[in-house]
């Protein structure tokens, strides 16, 4: 499991390989996933100062993960239940 906070598994409350699996048969949802990773890091980066953005820049960043993780959501989780 990763350290830095948000991490999709634990954000969807699916083990690393329960996503995996899912994520599988859908390359558009797979797609998203890897977006929501690439985007989580820079916004991990940005918070510890790691590399420093603006607050706009953050404030917009974490509107994309929010809104990747709505999208995720609804297609792995509730699809599946």
């Amino acid at each position: 499991m990763s350290h830095v906070p948000h991490d999709l598994p634990e954000m969807l409350e699916l083990s690393a390989a329960d996503l995996n699996t899912r994520l599988e048969g859908d390359q558009h949802l797979a797609r998203l996933a890897e977006r929501y990773r690439e985007l989580n890091r820079e916004i991990h980066r940005a918070e510890t100062d790691v590399e420093p953005t603006s607050d706009d820049h953050l404030h917009e960043m974490k509107k994309e993960r929010l809104s990747l993780l709505d999208t995720l959501r609804h297609g792995l989780v509730e699809a599946s239940a």
